[in-house]
């Protein structure tokens, strides 16, 4: 059977007819191939997408019209597809890499904190964002209470949590810890007229210490200090104002926020800034994530090398820094 259709006179011209497709044309809108002058055609398409079923259909659209063209025309067409490559020539986007979710509780300056504007701000939040940056990952900073942080890390609210948190072990039990990128101790604010005058003071019976629900001051307070009487609170700033009315002997806390605490009262507070216990702060993960752990490590000990937390030092606590290295007190990066 011949294909092409006859033509009568002089033969006229070889025409090339390039027709580019998307993803969604359909052979219906190739105007050029329903024309009555029939050109000896090459197809250069940039869509292999095509069936024999749409072929097929395009020879039911136009037999009414030319059956004749139409055999061609498809043939034209079916010929060109299968000279294709096999691989699809469509370039795809490429996907956006995943938002990295940051939690942390925006109540700790000046680590987690609020601008004016109510924006994240902080030595953990630049923190996260130098993160972000050397994993090619955007960053959104969920802020979350301290004790609901490890619950929202292991349901996947969030995918790490930088929030000043100390690495325990009893943590460890749920979560993934980086490797430490501060180290820090507990220490006591207590009132101008408080009995207490050293750590060993606290473990004696009936002394009244309050610490803050989740931190690790609770924990120990809770294994440790079994005669005293604890008083577990929300929130760090009602804890520092129980001592300052005198209602506890003691607030057990981080070295740094025990000196900014006695910074602020300095007529109401004492500030005991030698640590009874050493501690470090890392950065929590999933225990399954472990590219993503290997990939954080990697960030802390070069961002270390390149100077970053000394810059962030300079930044947020250029007066802690000076004075706690000053009285031989451990609080560095």
């Amino acid at each position: 059977m011949n294909l092409l259709p006859q033509q009568s006179g002089e033969p006229k011209p070889k025409r090339t007819l390039n027709v580019h497709l998307t993803e969604t044309s359909s052979i219906h809108s190739i105007k050029n191939l329903s024309s009555p002058e029939p050109p000896c055609v090459f197809l250069q398409c940039s869509l292999v997408s095509y069936t024999e079923k749409t072929i097929e259909l395009f020879l039911l659209d136009n037999h009414m019209r030319n059956q004749g063209l139409s055999v061609y025309y498809a043939t034209g067409i079916l010929l060109t597809l299968i000279a294709l490559p096999e691989k699809p020539l469509l370039t795809k986007a490429k996907a956006a890499p995943p938002i990295l979710r940051v939690g942390m509780e925006l109540s700790y300056p000046p680590f987690e904190m609020t601008d004016t504007a109510g924006q994240p701000e902080g030595l953990s939040v630049e923190l996260a964002k130098s993160l972000g940056k050397s994993l090619g990952r955007p960053i959104l900073i969920e802020n979350i209470a301290f004790d609901g942080l490890i619950p929202a890390l292991r349901t996947g609210t969030i995918d790490c949590i930088i929030s000043s948190m100390t690495s325990t072990p009893e943590r460890a039990k749920a979560i993934a810890f980086s490797n430490p990128y501060l180290k820090t101790g507990l220490t006591l604010l207590v009132g101008r007229d408080s009995p207490i005058l050293s750590p060993e003071d606290i473990t004696k019976p009936g002394v009244r210490i309050a610490v803050k629900l989740g931190t690790s001051a609770h924990k120990y307070a809770a294994q440790q200090l079994q005669k005293a009487d604890v008083f577990v609170l929300d929130m760090e700033s009602a804890a520092v104002l129980e001592v300052m009315q005198g209602k506890v002997d003691a607030f057990i806390y981080d070295s740094l926020s025990v000196y900014r605490h006695h910074r602020r009262h300095p007529k109401a507070t004492r500030a005991i800034l030698n640590p009874f216990r050493q501690e470090t702060w890392a950065i929590g993960l999933r225990k399954q994530d472990i590219t993503l752990l290997q990939a954080i490590n990697k960030f802390l000990r070069e961002f270390k090398d390149t100077g970053g937390f000394e810059k962030l030092g300079e930044q947020f606590l250029p007066e802690e820094k000076a004075y706690f290295k000053a009285n031989d007190i451990p609080f560095y990066f």
